[in-house]
């Protein structure tokens, strides 16, 4: 048994005290946030058809991606219901309910995007998702990512300073606003969908985001400077509701497990195999491009660590085990 197995039965009995029933077909739904074309999406779709050619047919998934069933604090509100069956979330939404996930934000906690991908496959961020039956009601089965954060924008930001005052696009969550709070940028919520015309309206006069958005979605086209920065990585989880998990017979949970964790294995290899072509790609592009290490952010990592070394005690395991890793 993995890790991860091994932690959703611990807390499935501990937290749920869920027992098996009678299987019974069902049609699930999974939302996200991405667009279709993204990994997240695509893998997502990639579930459903092995869950449906593995069940016989007798499992489906509905996929809704790009916010269809809403935000992901709405979704998370409706998996808690049972009225959504699953979802592929940012660890965002998780973080701003249990405060330890908010640890795998942490500044230059991981390297680079195979580093990131290490620590996510590891026990130690694995014991994360034990937290959630009993802190959010979800079931983790486990994690994908998108590539490390970057900073794109409209004017250079050449050091710290060039950041203060700047109206920066961030996902609504206290790790990512904290730390762009201490470089004195003003962080704005914005949905990923409303960013290319918020960049070309200059109502967000920066934002956070990875190379695969950047290429997909076209900002570079509205903001013409990026800070090459890999300042901090961007998990997913994938979960199951609590709700809907306790109906499901042993088998069929096996089944949704091993089934979702291979496609969530497939969006962290996928990054990995992508990211090294993406920044070649970006740096081909007519852009002003300025390198940046944890020394360029070195007063808002400071600021950062102060608050949430408490707020997170299990950042202290990451952080080991990511030094352990980097051996």
């Amino acid at each position: 048994m993995t890790p991860i197995k091994t932690l959703l039965s611990t807390a499935v009995a501990a937290s749920l005290a869920l027992g098996a029933t009678t299987g019974q077909a069902r049609d699930f739904r999974l939302g996200l946030i991405t667009p279709p074309q993204h990994l997240w999406s695509t893998e997502a779709v990639a579930f459903a058809e092995s869950l449906d050619e593995r069940s016989g047919g007798e499992h489906s998934v509905s996929v809704f991606p790009a916010q269809q069933l809403g935000n992901e604090a709405q979704m998370v509100q409706q998996l808690q219901t049972g009225a959504l069956d699953m979802a592929f979330l940012t660890i965002a939404e998780i973080s701003n309910r249990i405060p330890d996930f908010g640890a795998l934000y942490a500044p230059y906690l991981v390297d680079d995007v195979d580093h990131a991908a290490a620590l996510l496959r590891s026990d130690a961020a694995g014991e994360l998702l034990e937290l959630m039956p009993q802190g959010v009601g979800l079931i983790g089965v486990g994690y994908g990512m998108v590539g490390m954060r970057q900073v794109l924008s409209r004017a250079p930001i050449e050091s710290q300073a060039d950041m203060r005052g700047k109206r920066l696009r961030i996902t609504p969550f206290e790790p990512i606003r904290d730390f762009y709070t201490a470089t004195g940028a003003a962080p704005a919520p914005l949905p990923l969908l409303e960013v290319y015309d918020a960049l070309a309206n200059g109502q967000v006069d920066a934002i956070d985001m990875d190379f695969d958005s950047i290429l997909i979605l076209k900002f570079h086209e509205q903001a013409p400077n990026l800070l090459i920065s890999n300042h901090m990585m961007f998990p997913m989880v994938g979960v199951v509701s609590g709700r809907v998990w306790r109906e499901l017979s042993a088998e069929d949970r096996e089944l949704i497990e091993t089934t979702m964790a291979e496609h969530l294995e497939n969006v962290l290899s996928g990054f990995q195999a992508m990211d090294a072509a993406q920044e070649a790609e970006i740096r081909e592009l007519d852009l002003n491009i300025v390198e940046a290490d944890a020394e360029f952010f070195s007063e808002a990592i400071a600021e950062w660590e102060a608050t949430w070394g408490e707020k997170a005690p299990r950042l202290e395991m990451l952080r080991e085990e990511a030094d352990r890793l980097r051996e």
